[in-house]
């Protein structure tokens, strides 16, 4: 049944409303980054807003840190997503649905409830102030997301294609490489990008893991640098802008994938 003109326009207009919705507070953030210091001026255009807020908030530091961390967390999770959910997706052993269920309980439980004792267990090995006391625990809670998403992707391959590839006398790590990560790629991409997105945007665990700040991520180096400029909201826009960039650029970069694998998922699901 076709949608009628009528009906089209609504659902863009409400589209549109939706969007606007989203968009203008970050278009006001844009904006308000580009406008001058001094009080009473009112001109705009002012590119080197970025440049004084990226050398006073220590932003190459900070940004830094989150790159190193989100390369390991995304590297790390993405590993292990690909090969649990092969096992529970594709090879199914006995007790293999019990398993599932206990990587599920690291989507249910929250940070908050789990990070106090993390701490001491990090202090206890020596890890904290160091990348691994941040990038450990966001690694895990991302396996459980990744283990679920990769796990639905494989269940829903065909299985004429994995028994074609037995039979070509391929083991599981070929069919996995050779097979399943090519067809899977806009699966795959959707997980990097959420992960990453996470990953950047995670505030408590840098804060926790890291008391004395060696290991300040942008999103903690911002609230800092709020704290330092509760006045000049022109340099805490430019560092918001700053923060949220590599998030902005990753996604341009991927969206088709992106797209792709989440519209994919919802049609299996």
């Amino acid at each position: 049944m076709r949608a009628s003109r009528m009906e089209r326009a609504v659902n863009y207009m409400v589209l549109v409303l939706f969007a606007a919705q989203a968009l203008i507070p970050v278009l006001y953030v844009v904006i308000l980054s580009l406008r001058s210091e001094r009080i009473g001026d009112d001109s705009w255009g002012h590119v080197e807003n970025y440049a004084t807020a990226w050398e006073q908030g220590r932003f190459s530091q900070y940004m830094a840190n989150s790159a190193i961390i989100a390369v390991l967390v995304v590297g790390l999770a993405l590993v292990l997503s690909l090969m649990s959910g092969y096992v529970l997706g594709v090879l199914r052993p006995r007790g293999g649905n019990v398993l599932f269920f206990v990587f599920l309980l690291g989507i249910m439980v929250p940070s908050e409830a789990i990070v106090l004792p993390m701490f001491f267990d990090m202090r206890a090995l020596g890890l904290t102030d160091t990348v691994w006391a941040v990038a450990l625990p966001q690694t895990a809670q991302s396996l459980a997301f990744g283990t679920f998403w990769m796990r639905a992707f494989f269940r829903g391959v065909d299985p004429a294609i994995l028994e074609a590839a037995r039979i070509d006398g391929a083991g599981d790590l070929r069919i996995l490489v050779s097979v399943l990560l090519p067809i899977g790629r806009p699966a795959i991409v959707t997980q990097v990008v959420l992960t990453f997105m996470w990953t950047w945007n995670d505030f408590l665990i840098p804060l926790v893991m890291s008391p004395s700040g060696a290991m300040r991520t942008a999103p903690l180096g911002l609230a800092f640098f709020q704290g330092q400029y509760t006045q000049g909201s022109t340099l805490l826009a430019a560092g918001a802008v700053l923060v949220a960039l590599p998030m902005v650029i990753l996604y341009l970069v991927l969206q088709k994938q992106f797209i792709s694998g989440m519209t994919e998922g919802a049609v299996k699901g």
